[in-house]
């Protein structure tokens, strides 16, 4: 392995399993860093309470904060109660939402994808539509869970890529075509969050953070699914990982 390679911290999820709790990441996560970033991918544990930010950064040249099937608590950005039976994290939202501003101050390359992304919003100060199918004028952004993976993780629908931005310097083209996996979406852009890409229906599909040190980017798509055979969805994981490896290269071990 090169001294050079960028350790990538992967943010986790709690889950119960059995009798015993477990704080877990999938494997599409780990292997989008490994294959798209050229990274090694270091598992953070959402644990809540007090959380050694400082330490974690000092170790790290990135940070990915995943998807997940839980979905933000409604409080946090002044939403009202989730219905019952929604699935929430809260020590993930207790890791997840002070660890987003400090990597990002710090310099620390940031990837939001999916709940990463919603995360990064709210952290922003931004808002979030609980039920997007159930708000007028948008498209159906769920998948279909009888499907296959590979029909899941399909291509669904257009996005439009704004020009000057992190993805369209990495990508190089007005459009591309994504998949589309959320149920919840942004409802109020966080302040200091400048849109990158757009659905055919007007919702912010990607933002970057403005006068950042570093790549710091949310998507509301899954750029990690098959990575390699996917030239868009590689594009970002390679700008991710260039960003990465600057700070590999200049961090003090």
């Amino acid at each position: 392995m090169s001294a050079d390679l960028p350790l990538i911290g992967v943010v986790a999820c709690n889950r119960q399993l059995g009798l015993h709790p477990f704080n877990i990441v999938g494997e599409k996560y780990l292997l989008g860093v490994v294959n798209g970033a050229k990274g090694w991918p270091l598992v953070i544990p959402s644990l809540g309470g007090d959380l050694p930010i400082s330490a974690i950064l000092a170790r790290l040249d990135g940070i990915l904060f995943t998807g997940s099937p839980s979905n933000v608590e409604p409080h946090l950005y002044a939403g009202q109660p989730s219905e019952l039976g929604t699935h929430h994290d809260p020590k993930r939202d207790a890791t997840a939402l002070p660890l987003i501003h400090a990597a990002i101050a710090a310099g620390v390359p940031v990837l939001g994808i999916c709940r990463g992304f919603q995360e990064m919003n709210v952290a922003f100060g931004g808002s979030l539509h609980q039920k997007l199918y159930e708000v007028d004028g948008f498209i159906e952004h769920r998948e279909d869970n009888t499907a296959s993976l590979d029909v899941q993780y399909g291509v669904s629908h257009s996005i439009t890529v704004e020009p000057g931005g992190v993805i369209h310097e990495a990508w190089g083209r007005n459009s591309a075509e994504v998949n589309s996996l959320h149920t919840q979406g942004v409802e109020r852009l966080g302040d200091g969050l400048r849109p990158e890409a757009y659905a055919p229906d007007g919702l912010v599909e990607a933002f970057s953070v403005i006068g950042t040190k570093e790549f710091a980017l949310g998507v509301q798509w899954h750029p990690e699914w098959k990575v390699n055979e996917n030239s868009f969805y590689l594009s970002i994981f390679n700008a991710f990982g260039d960003a990465c490896r600057r700070r590999a290269t200049t961090r003090v071990k």
